[in-house]
């Protein structure tokens, strides 16, 4: 590693810092708003310790900072690759190749046992349960889901996020946002459960 600057120590201390406290790494946001200066005055920075070997980071990501050579940070804490599926199309696999775009680390002692899967949002259809247009949602892989459950389903060949509910003879997938009619269907696969979100604020 070559020598750092002092304000390169002081970004690089933060990041280390963070990581021992949240057991994950702050989002270029965060590093901005700490030194009070722009996202791209904070992207400079890491782009800097990066390029010294301070830190291996991918900075199209979230939260995807790694402080080389200084195992001790994450020893306590194992993390887990969620793939972050694109549209997910009928008949396919929901894990087959075709529908990843890219994964997503999630602290290990976030998950319970179970397959899991991340999928962008969309749209406003669910807002008025706090899940927001380019939020990551973290799916647990299942097929079934209970009366209230916010599920990820796949209907006509469309894959949508809507609030489960079970009718005597059919299924009710409900929008949290007034402007959207519920979907009523016989022909449902429920792919999933949400667990939680991710949201990134720059």
């Amino acid at each position: 590693m070559k020598g750092l600057t002092v304000r390169q120590k002081e970004v690089l201390e933060y990041i280390k810092t963070y990581i021992r406290t949240y057991k994950y790494p702050p989002t270029v946001r965060e590093v901005a708003d700490h030194l009070h200066v722009s996202v791209k005055g904070a992207y400079d920075h890491l782009k800097a310790l990066q390029k010294k070997q301070a830190i291996q980071c991918n900075l199209n990501r979230s939260r995807a900072i790694k402080v080389l050579g200084d195992g001790d940070l994450y020893q306590e804490e194992q993390y887990r690759s969620i793939p972050i599926l694109g549209s997910v199309a009928a008949g396919k696999p929901l894990f087959a190749e075709e529908n990843m775009d890219g994964h997503l680390a999630v602290p290990q002692g976030y998950l319970r046992s179970g397959k899991y899967f991340a999928l962008r949002v969309k749209g406003d259809s669910m807002k008025d349960a706090g899940i927001f247009d380019g939020d990551i949602t973290v799916v647990r892989h299942q097929n079934n889901a209970d009366n209230g459950d916010v599920v990820v389903a796949l209907v006509d060949e469309a894959v949508t996020l809507k609030r489960f509910f079970l009718e005597k003879n059919r299924v009710m997938l409900k929008a949290e946002n007034p402007a959207y009619p519920p979907i009523y269907t016989q022909n449902v696969r429920i792919l999933g459960k949400l667990l939680f979100l991710i949201r990134n604020y720059e």
